[in-house]
């Protein structure tokens, strides 16, 4: 017996929304994964991309992802020369300057958002905004097929980047231990540095496929920061395929609270059902314990 039609809308749009939300999260872990540092600024950079997106747009009328191939570069730059210091500071600090440290900056990039562009919220209606596309005599929005295919290409990308290259062997040895890394002649510090721009980048990348889709306003990047959090830490932190995991199955159960219970309910049930996993799973679903203290030797 085949599924029924609103279910496979509903599975198809899980997928989907998933796959925005995996874009948002694997930055975040690929930073934890190697560096061991809960970036929480994470939710700000992607805020940030999506108002450099919009403005590019207005200004010069200029196709978001056209702007993306400027806007996700100028962000890996930004981190690998203006964030150096703060980076490689950020990374010998105690856990909880960590946290301070990283919390600072994001009230930092909240408030000069909110200096510079007030706290309206801004969209931007495109050509192919309203698109649609046939796929399986359903109809799914281009923009949002779009994210998906990207996610899934980067996730594919990145694992294979980091399992057959030389710099993702280095990254890979810098996560399991740092000081025999060094000894092996492994620049670490240069590591952490390119890591934590690529997280960035990542994020940046999330904001520009957001903004076709969404609003951007000051507070955007705390609530996207929330659920990147909520699908890393679900997953098992530094997991990358867990955020993955994390991400689709964030989207499934949003799309089906909202569809089944009320959409003002999807943040209580998707909390429920992380609170419910970590109880009986307290390093995630793909986690393993201890993954917090690998590679701080």
């Amino acid at each position: 017996m085949g599924l029924s039609p609103a279910t496979v809308d509903l599975v198809l749009a899980s997928l989907l929304l998933g796959g925005l939300y995996v874009t948002v999260s694997i930055g975040l872990s690929l930073v934890f994964g190697v560096m061991r540092v809960m970036n929480f600024a994470h939710g700000e950079f992607v805020m940030l991309a999506m108002y450099a997106v919009y403005w590019a747009y207005e200004a010069g009328g200029i196709d978001p992802y056209v702007a993306g191939l400027v806007i996700v570069p100028a962000v890996f730059l930004v981190c690998v020369t203006v964030l150096r210091p703060f980076v490689l500071w950020l990374v010998n600090s105690p856990p909880l300057v960590q946290v301070f440290a990283t919390l600072g900056l994001s009230i930092a990039l909240q408030n000069l958002a909110l200096l510079l562009w007030a706290g309206n919220f801004r969209s931007i209606r495109t050509s192919y905004s309203n698109t649609l596309v046939d796929i399986a005599a359903m109809r799914v929005p281009l923009t949002r097929l779009v994210a998906f295919a990207v996610a899934f290409l980067l996730v594919i990308g990145l694992h294979l980047f980091m399992k057959h290259s030389f710099f993702g062997k280095a990254v890979r040895a810098t996560a399991q231990n740092r000081r025999t890394a060094r000894l092996m002649g492994i620049n670490v510090e240069r590591i952490y540095v390119l890591v934590f721009a690529l997280g960035t980048s990542i994020a940046g990348l999330a904001g520009v496929l957001l903004m076709p889709i969404y609003s951007v306003h000051p507070g955007a990047g705390f609530q996207l920061a929330l659920i990147a959090f909520v699908v890393v830490v679900l997953g098992g932190l530094g997991s990358l395929p867990g955020a993955v995991l994390g991400g689709l199955l964030i989207g499934l159960v949003e799309v089906c609270s909202g569809y089944f219970i009320s959409p003002s309910m999807k943040q209580i049930v998707y909390f429920a059902v992380f609170i419910i996993v970590l109880v009986t799973r307290p390093a995630g679903l793909l986690g393993q314990r201890g993954a917090e203290e690998v590679g701080l030797k």
